[in-house]
């Protein structure tokens, strides 16, 4: 049975600091990829309530390698991007994380949707540290991401997932 989320921090920081335990309990429980995406996008959803939180996993392609969309929550979204394309493909190629406060002004941004107004991803390294995903959550606002999701949202995600 699924634990319910219970957040009782009211800063950014306070709230990392308690779903980080819970993630790290959820993903070490099960072995598959695609579970564990599935649930840490839903958890960070719940807990900030940004307006999109998603995976998008690197697979093969015709041209080499794109971005292929995984477990997501929130509205359509875009299905592949390719390699330096967007926040996504830019994070992946440079391999760090990219904070976007407006969206507008991000040279080559893919508008999946005309709402999202600022955006964050963090590159997912395999143990070799080659990007093997990227998360991507978007918000309706301005300037909602800054050092804070940055720093959690890359703890979060070290070493979180077994590559095969």
């Amino acid at each position: 049975m699924a634990e319910q989320l219970l957040i009782t921090a009211t800063d950014k920081s306070g709230i990392y600091a308690q779903i980080l335990p819970q993630i790290k309990s959820v993903v070490s429980a099960e072995t598959d990829l695609i579970a564990n995406m599935a649930n840490v996008s839903a958890i960070l959803k719940e807990a900030f309530g940004f307006w999109w939180v998603g995976f998008y996993i690197v697979k093969p392609s015709e041209a080499g390698e794109e971005l292929v969309l995984g477990p997501f929550q929130g509205p359509l979204a875009c299905t592949r991007i390719k390699k330096g394309r967007g926040v996504c493909g830019t994070a992946w190629e440079k391999g760090e994380t990219i904070v976007v406060p407006d969206v507008e002004q991000f040279p080559g941004h893919i508008a999946c949707s005309s709402l999202s107004r600022s955006e964050i991803v963090v590159p997912v390294f395999a143990p070799d540290r080659v990007v093997k995903a990227v998360l991507d959550i978007d918000s309706e606002h301005l300037a909602t991401f800054d050092a804070t999701d940055k720093e959690w949202l890359e703890k979060i995600l070290d070493n979180l997932f077994t590559w095969n």
